[in-house]
């Protein structure tokens, strides 16, 4: 396969891809979870029952300050969204829950104060900034003895662009689940982002790593494009292999998995997927983009 030869396809398709996620993060936002806004959020198992009359219900005759409510038709499981909620107000709110519903069963229940949600959201943003940052200046120190054809402070920002793709994709999306399906964004979302920037430099590394090898062995004899060729050819099976096998797993978790982390493995999934995209079609064709040397 020659990467290079087609690499303004790959890197068109790349750029498409992040300029419509970016977009869509613009012009959709975020719903934020309780991690992010505070309040208490409230998962309730019913079953027997229609998803119209049970949400009525929570709307209508439950007094209690509901913000949302999203049903899962595979688990029968409600997750109701509120301000934050005393043990209290939720012992007496299950009460009648259950004296209307027969059937229900409480699943789960946790609530945030808006203190602590600001300084989990403020965090978290300095955790994707850090993590972009500090992958792409390690990337650079590792490759400091590698001058030739290109400086290693580029390997570095060849690396920052291409995490930012892997993470834009994945982000886009869930800005149209949000503004589509309701689906809200909290901690295991920014977890997902860091799962996928660490998994997808990994890919990275390797590749750029046999191209740092095969630079020390060609002496010149090739073209730094050449170069590319044979280390993308010599570590895509690799790089393929390593990352089938998670998303292998993450499917599995995704079909079989608990309802409350099904946006999590899905962010993961597509993270991943990106990722092994971008480290053989992107990374490698971007480093020919600061090569000095003219007709390699």
């Amino acid at each position: 396969m020659n990467v290079i030869k087609y690499k303004w396809i790959f890197i068109s398709i790349a750029a498409i891809l992040t300029v419509a996620s970016i977009s869509a993060i613009a012009a959709f936002g975020f719903k934020q979870g309780i991690d992010f806004t505070g309040g208490s959020l409230w998962q309730i198992k019913i079953e027997g029952t229609t998803s119209a009359e049970v949400t009525g219900f929570f709307e209508t005759s439950l007094s209690l300050p509901v913000s949302s409510i999203s049903y899962d038709s595979a688990s029968d499981i409600y997750s109701i969204t509120l301000r934050e909620m005393t043990d209290a107000e939720r012992r007496v709110g299950l009460a009648v829950i259950k004296k209307k519903f027969l059937s229900s069963e409480e699943q789960d229940f946790w609530s945030i104060s808006p203190s602590v949600s600001d300084e989990i959201r403020q965090k978290s943003y300095f955790a994707i900034a850090f993590v972009l940052v500090g992958i792409s200046l390690y990337i650079a120190f590792a490759f400091r003895k590698v001058s030739r054809p290109i400086s290693s402070w580029k390997y570095g920002l060849v690396t920052l662009i291409t995490l930012m793709h892997n993470v834009a994709i994945p982000a886009g999306m869930m800005a149209v689940l949000s503004r589509y399906y309701g689906v809200a964004i909290d901690t295991n979302f920014v977890v997902a982002l860091l799962v996928v920037m660490g998994f997808s430099v990994h890919d990275t590394i390797v590749v750029f790593d046999r191209i740092r090898e095969n630079i020390v062995r060609s002496r010149h004899d090739i073209g730094f494009n050449e170069i590319i060729n044979r280390s993308v050819r010599e570590t895509m099976r690799r790089s393929i292999n390593t990352s089938l096998t998670l998303i292998l797993v993450l499917l599995a978790l995704y079909f079989m998995g608990p309802v409350s982390l099904k946006y999590f493995i899905l962010t993961m999934l597509v993270g991943t997927t990106v990722g092994i995209y971008s480290s053989i079609f992107v990374a490698s064709p971007l480093l020919t983009l600061f090569d000095r040397r003219k007709g390699s």
